[in-house]
């Protein structure tokens, strides 16, 4: 059993997320915590880490007046606004237990989280918010943030004794819970993830001491786009207290070029498929002439042959290559990203060895890394000093990382969850003897660099008796910027095959770009030139594994897999065993 450990590089003794504020407070209290924009369109204004604290005190002496109790459970169900963190930090000051919700879920998903965590209060984002979590339940009261729920709670607290505060704040230990985040689950209800204090303080502490130069900086600065509700987002944020880094939100993706452009971070955080559409739509806009789009070309080859000499040394010449492509086309993607972006942390899936060395030409190094929300987010990661494209990179500081005799990863640290919430068989399964059991499947090389191979429980057996891991085939083929989503299937079957979406937004661009005429996405599903541009993505996502385990032939569906439509999770996972239901019919087509 191969095992791997990065030592840890702080204390043992860790604060509680109050304590990791109030530290911050005490060593920088004029610095900027956060910016903030009031409108769209408007420009960002600086808020102190003074200032900060005393509305999050203020709200908490609300919550206290509106009867919450040490230990009690507040839902936030929002997109990513910076309310989103004043609430959290407010119901830990006020020694109560935030619980997320995705602000798409469901009336039936609502009731099961309120229902299961116990919550006393939801503080949700709008109206329609309100109407979905009161159908949910009408026994939790609601307090709507776009009807000024904050300046509510602050007005109902000015009796409360900030004494009080300051006694809640101290209350909670490093093993004890700070929050339950339910995973978003392919299958079945989500599970409640318990995790403590201390796995927020010990990870977030590990990353401002194990990459300084990433966020912890003079200057380092970030914008989350993310979900909160999601354990990446809801980590940085925590991190961001204890590096120093200034943090900014945008809560609608539609703006957030521009947001990128005037609040300019220096690190990004975001899932591979963001820098996906980022390169394919510069392709895209490329396309318009045949001039403009064989520069593209040529300038993405130039920065992928020179990131991949940046392992050894770039050669004069290369050098000079670089120098060109960045003043024909390079220069413009840093400027979309708001042009001082040096690093990015992805997860959530492999990026891929093409974009991997691409960004890292580019001058954005994308720091690949591994995690779950039972490890509080990052339990490996590429490190600046070291960084293997195509692996997710070492343990994190703090962490060990051990590969079972069945492949499956399995992690210990400080920044592992303490159990699932009212699920001891759960716990039991996943926790054993102080190390948690992925699910996942990887190995580990001769550095100790974790690659990912796929899920246990979607592995592929074939008629021949060929094991077939279908994340690597549909990573790959999900690159391409026709598709939308995979499903590679296969099971008990004679070859491997796979169900293909396409993607609406990029469809009309690559349509124009091929001097194909306007299609719907039902019309592209069944052209031979969109097939014909699949079948040739297919063969080149073969390449990476034995003829055995290659796709042979698939099926393009004319409607796309979304979380509206019950076929992704709110992370962005394919719910695999809903779609194998329902779609066995077309699968079946596939082999008969």
């Amino acid at each position: 059993m191969r095992t791997a450990t990065s030592p840890s590089l702080i204390d043992p003794a860790l604060p509680s997320i109050p304590g990791l504020l109030a530290a911050r407070l005490e060593r920088a209290p004029a610095s900027t915590f956060c910016e903030r924009k009031a409108e769209l369109g408007g420009t960002w204004s600086a808020m102190t880490v003074r200032a900060f604290v005393d509305q999050v005190n203020a709200v908490a002496r609300g919550l206290v007046a509106r009867g919450v109790e040490p230990g009690d459970r507040v839902s936030i169900m929002a997109r990513t606004r910076y309310e989103w963190t004043l609430l959290d930090f407010a119901i830990w000051a006020a020694g109560a237990i935030p619980v997320p919700v995705y602000e798409t879920s469901s009336r039936d998903q609502i009731a099961w989280i309120l229902g299961d965590a116990g919550v006393r209060l939801a503080l949700v984002e709008t109206p329609a918010h309100a109407e979905v979590t009161r159908a949910a339940t009408a026994e939790v009261p609601v307090l709507v943030i776009d009807d000024g729920a904050v300046e509510a709670l602050v007005a109902e607290g000015l009796h409360v004794p900030e004494a009080e505060i300051e006694r809640r704040s101290g209350l909670a230990g490093s093993d004890d819970l700070a929050t339950i985040i339910y995973t978003s689950g392919t299958t079945g209800r989500p599970k409640g993830v318990e995790l403590t204090h201390g796995n927020f303080t010990s990870l977030s502490l590990e990353g401002a001491t194990g990459l300084p130069e990433v966020v912890a900086h003079p200057g380092a600065r970030t914008l989350l786009f993310m979900p909160l509700a999601h354990v990446f987002a809801r980590y940085i944020q925590v991190m961001c207290v204890a590096s120093g880094s200034v943090l900014g939100h945008t809560p609608d993706t539609k703006n957030l070029l521009s947001d990128l452009a005037t609040f300019r971070p220096t690190f990004l955080l975001a899932v591979p498929r963001v820098f996906e559409k980022v390169y394919n739509s510069a392709e895209q806009t490329a396309s318009a002439s045949t001039l403009k789009l064989s520069i593209f070309r040529w300038s993405a080859k130039v920065a992928i042959t020179y990131s991949r000499s940046m392992d050894t040394r770039p050669s004069l010449r290369q050098k000079l290559w670089l120098k060109v492509a960045d003043a024909l086309v390079l220069h413009r993607l840093r400027a979309a990203l708001g042009g001082q972006a040096r690093w990015a942390i992805s997860g959530g899936a492999p990026l891929g060895d093409r974009l991997g060395h691409f960004y890292r030409g580019l001058g954005l190094h994308v720091l690949e890394g591994y995690g779950l929300t039972e490890t509080t987010a990052p339990t490996a990661v590429n490190m600046p000093a070291k960084s293997k494209i195509g692996t997710v990179g070492p343990p994190f500081p703090g962490a060990s990382i051990r590969i079972a005799d069945d492949g499956e990863i399995e992690v210990s640290g400080a920044h592992v969850f303490r159990g699932y919430h009212n699920n001891p068989e759960a716990t039991a399964v996943a926790l054993v003897d102080g190390w948690f059991h992925t699910g996942d499947l990887g190995s580990l090389d001769e550095d100790g660099y974790l690659t990912i191979t796929g899920r246990k429980k979607e592995i592929i057996v074939t008629a021949g008796g060929k094991n077939v891991a279908p994340a690597v085939l549909e990573d790959r083929l999900r690159g391409h910027p026709l598709v939308s989503q995979v499903v590679v299937v296969g099971d008990g079957k004679p070859f491997i095959a796979a169900l293909v979406t396409l993607d609406a937004e990029m469809l009309p661009g690559w349509l124009a770009g091929h001097d194909l005429p306007d299609m719907t996405v039902a019309e592209a599903a069944r052209s031979n030139a969109v097939l014909a541009a699949l079948d040739r993505a297919v063969t080149r996502a073969n390449q990476a594994v034995s003829r055995a385990e290659s796709i042979r032939k698939i099926k393009v569906l004319d409607v796309d897999f979304t979380e509206t439509n019950g076929y992704l999770t709110p992370s962005t996972k394919v719910k695999r065993a809903r779609v194998l239901t329902d779609f066995a019919a077309e699968i079946e087509s596939l082999y008969t």
